[in-house]
Order: structure tokens, then sequence, then C-alpha cells
């Protein structure tokens, strides 16, 4: 017996999503006109940063439509995971683009150009507007969405990445210091591909079907096999299906009784494993003894007994 995570309980988030793409199409066409009149590597490079965050916000809002989708018997726990090959896919075109900034910067540091600091301000204001608002609108989800977290990552680098071409530009206004243009886009590229490794590891966790962090399975068989009724409780597993739904199997020992008996103790099963550990997709196997060796993790074939499940 199974019970699912809440969906959610609406468009909202679609929505946060929709006007975030908006922004990241209109911000990124004016850093490209001020990028080439005030001829500043730093502001194209924020241009070229918020187009690839245009295409990230796209592929993830089409992630959270397909991720709504239900399950089907070719998928059957749905299209979560849409959004953990949304998030990397993000991940990739991030780090291609920094590596285009990264290019851009050093050439510059080596041959430094004049800029014009009034339009490096001024673009990048707009740009520190946008991409505040962007991360703002997604923030709030982002605690819970890997997807939506790249999102955010990617509207927080936009940020910080704006006000350091307005620290520039301002700068540049009263000193001729043009190799600050490119230092600055070194630096939050760094900052920017700190931010892709952690997604990566998270996504990785995930499809690798990897126990969630800050869950100890040692932990949740201790739990359960406290509740009354409980006899013991081997062949545990726990992944994510998302990053916002976590699931878990194992095999429950009980007391020889009749399978309708079994309900109520399923119950409080799941009462406690949702209460306790967040977890929203039990799937619980009960039995008069255990099978196998009766181990916490569970081996390549159940040999021993005859199992009822429920």
């Amino acid at each position: 017996m199974h019970t699912h995570g809440q969906t959610d309980s609406a468009d909202t988030r679609g929505r946060r999503l929709l006007i975030t793409l908006v922004l990241n199409f209109v911000i990124p066409a004016v850093q490209v006109i001020g990028g080439l009149v005030a001829n500043s590597m730093a502001l194209l490079s924020d241009a070229v940063h918020n187009f690839s965050d245009f295409a990230a916000i796209l592929i993830s809002y089409l992630a959270y439509r397909v991720g709504r989708r239900g399950a089907s018997v070719t998928s059957t726990f749905g299209y979560r995971r849409a959004e953990i090959m949304a998030a990397l896919i993000n991940v990739t075109i991030l780090t291609c683009a920094s590596a285009f900034i990264l290019y851009g910067a050093a050439r510059r540091l080596l041959h430094p150009e004049a800029v014009s600091g009034l339009i490096v301000v001024l673009a990048a204001g707009i740009g520190i507007l946008g991409n505040g608002l962007s991360a703002w609108l997604l923030h709030r989800d982002s605690k819970h969405d890997l997807n939506v977290r790249s999102a955010f990552l990617h509207m927080m680098g936009d940020f910080l990445f704006s006000v350091a071409v307005l620290v520039t530009g301002v700068v540049i206004l009263f000193r001729p210091w043009y190799w600050l243009d490119p230092l600055l886009s070194v630096l939050i590229v760094l900052f920017i591909l700190k931010s892709c490794w952690s997604i990566v590891r998270e996504a990785t966790a995930v499809l690798m079907n990897a126990t969630p962090a800050g869950l100890d399975i040692e932990k949740v068989k201790d739990r359960l096999e406290r509740i009354p009724g409980v006899a013991g409780v081997h062949y545990l597993h726990l992944w994510r299906v998302s990053s916002a739904s976590v699931a878990f199997s194992c095999h429950v020992v009980v007391p020889d009784q009749r399978l309708s008996r079994t309900e109520e103790l399923s119950v409080a099963i799941r009462r406690a494993l949702l209460d306790n550990f967040g977890i929203d997709h039990p799937v619980l196997q009960f039995e008069t003894e255990p099978c196998g060796n009766g181990s916490l993790l569970c081996e390549a074939s159940c040999n021993g007994g005859n199992p009822v499940t429920q």
C-alpha cells in the first residue's frame, strides 16, 4: 500500500516561470545593444549569460509542464524526473556560457580596451532590476524543486553579475581601469561554476536512486520497529522520485493474522514515515516471517517464506 505526495495546489509556479522567461528575453536584448555601444566585455558577457538563462527558464518551464503529467503504463512514476533532466541541461548551458565568458575575459585582460562607463551603468541597472525580480519570483519554489532551484541560481548569478558590471561602470566613469571589466567577469563565473557543481551532485544522486541526503536508513528502520504490531523491518529501499518526492519500500514482519487487520498498522507506518522523515511514497510488503536473511538491505532475490502483500 502506498501514498502519493500532494500535487502543486495551483499554477503559480508555472506563472512565475513564464514571467521570468519574458524578463530574460528583454534584459539581454537591451544589454547586447548597450555592450556593443559601450564596447564592454562584461556587459556583453552578461547578455550572453542572460540569453542562456532564457533557454534555461524555457527548459525549466517545459519540464514543469511535462512533470505535471500523471503516471501511465509506460511511466508508472509519472514524469517528475523531467525536472532533474532539465536541471542538468541548464547546468550544461550555463557551463558553456561560462567558458565563453572566460575566453573573452582572458583576451581583455591581456589587451584591455576602452569602455563607456555611463552606458555600462545604465544597461547593468536594467539587468539588476530584471534579474532581481526574476530571482525573487523563483526563490520560494527553489527550496523544494531542483529544476526551479537551477533556474533560481541562474537568476542569482545574473543578478550578482549585473551588480559587478554596474560597479565596474561606476569605477570606469572616474578611473580608466578597464582591466576591472574582464576581472569581475572571471570572479562571477567562478561563483556560477560552484553553484553548477552543487546541482550536478544533487541531480546525479537522484538519478542514481541514492539515499536522500539527510535521511538515515538505520533511523527509519529503528522508528518503524518501535510501532506496536511491527515485529521487524528489513529489505529497506529509500530514494527520490524527484527533488520534492521521496519513495520508500520495505518488508514488514507482523504476527500471523488476517490481511485486513494490517490496514490500521499500514496507516500508522505511513504516518510515521511522512511525519518523521518526509517520505510521501511508501510501498509496504507484509509477511509473517523474515524472507531471505532478513537483513537491512535487499538481496538479489527473496527465497524464504510466503509473504503477503498489501
